[in-house]
């Protein structure tokens, strides 16, 4: 159990080089290795009668046979040749399987396209050995229509010749629909369309049934989407028409001032004009003509006779 947790703890590489030293240690404290003590024969006497000591020697070392060497050592290496064919497959893998790019391919950096248009993009990517993989498009608060804002990869990175790169350009700044202020109050109804992000260019009144001073609508209308800052033409009511214009022909300018305002009306622009209609000085021309209904507030207009001479 305890071998069997430690060969689980441990890598592949580790138990490889511990199973080789083990086998190494036992090689060497083999006692095939020792050199093998024999005997010589037995030595004829000497001259004087006395028999020579008989030397024990024991076989050379660089005797050894080169079987018996190999036979010792043969597990050794055939862990260090498994070991060494086991990364020599893993690199040969990486190589052809997951990173081809660098045996078998030339580098290339990829260019910066970000700001060029989408021609002289796609120009600029093939002098390079490279390609055009997608192209997506999104608005950009400043970048012109069909300018690239995006690559991947970026720029400067080292791919492979015939790398696609992913492009997405401008379709220039994100339009804004015009917001719903009808049934506002006007001051509140600007303050809608300033938030969101475009402006008031002028208010229009307009007779309607609603209260006065009440966005009746817009124009352009709700919904139309403009680009950021277009100026937009709030419409807003100054009430029914309920009060009937009074005629004012034959009336001097104030005369025709105090009866609008005893109307409810008031009194829009004037200017003199040559004619025989009238005595110079009165009114002989007026809009909205005498018995026109209309809202509290409106303007009348008129035309003062002036001399001939």
């Amino acid at each position: 159990m305890r071998v069997r947790r430690t060969f689980a703890e441990r890598g592949l590489l580790t138990r490889w080089l511990e199973r080789a030293r083990a086998w190494l240690r036992v090689g060497r404290a083999s006692p095939s290795r020792q050199p093998p003590v024999t005997s010589l024969p037995a030595p004829w006497p000497d001259a004087s009668g006395t028999m020579a000591q008989t030397p024990q020697v024991g076989h050379d070392t660089r005797a050894t046979p080169a079987r018996a060497w190999w036979r010792e050592r043969r597990v050794a290496l055939m862990a260090a040749g498994v070991f060494g064919g086991t990364l020599l497959l893993g690199y040969l893998l990486a190589a052809l399987v997951f990173f081809p790019a660098p045996i078998f391919a030339s580098s290339k950096d990829v260019p910066r396209l970000i700001g060029m248009q989408e021609g002289a993009a796609r120009e600029a990517l093939a002098k390079g050995g490279l390609g055009v993989a997608t192209v997506e498009r999104a608005a950009h608060p400043s970048a012109a229509p069909g300018v690239v804002i995006w690559q991947d990869p970026p720029a400067g990175v080292v791919a492979r010749e015939g790398t696609e790169v992913a492009l997405t350009l401008s379709t220039g700044p994100q339009r804004i629909p015009v917001p719903d202020v009808a049934g506002y109050e006007a001051q509140d109804a600007r303050l809608l369309i300033e938030a969101a992000g475009l402006k008031v260019g002028k208010i229009d009144p307009t007779q309607a049934p609603t209260p006065k001073n009440i966005a009746v609508n817009t124009s352009p209308p709700a919904g139309s989407t403009l680009l950021p800052g277009t100026a937009v033409t709030l419409v807003v009511s100054v009430g029914a028409a309920t009060i009937r214009v009074p005629a004012l022909t034959g009336l001097t300018v104030e005369e025709a001032r105090l009866a609008l305002e005893t109307a409810g009306l008031t009194l829009g622009t004037s200017f003199a004009q040559t004619t025989q209609a009238a005595a110079p000085g009165e009114i002989f021309y007026q809009e909205p003509a005498a018995g026109t209904l209309s809202a509290p507030g409106t303007p009348v207009n008129v035309r003062i006779a002036r001399s001939g001479q």
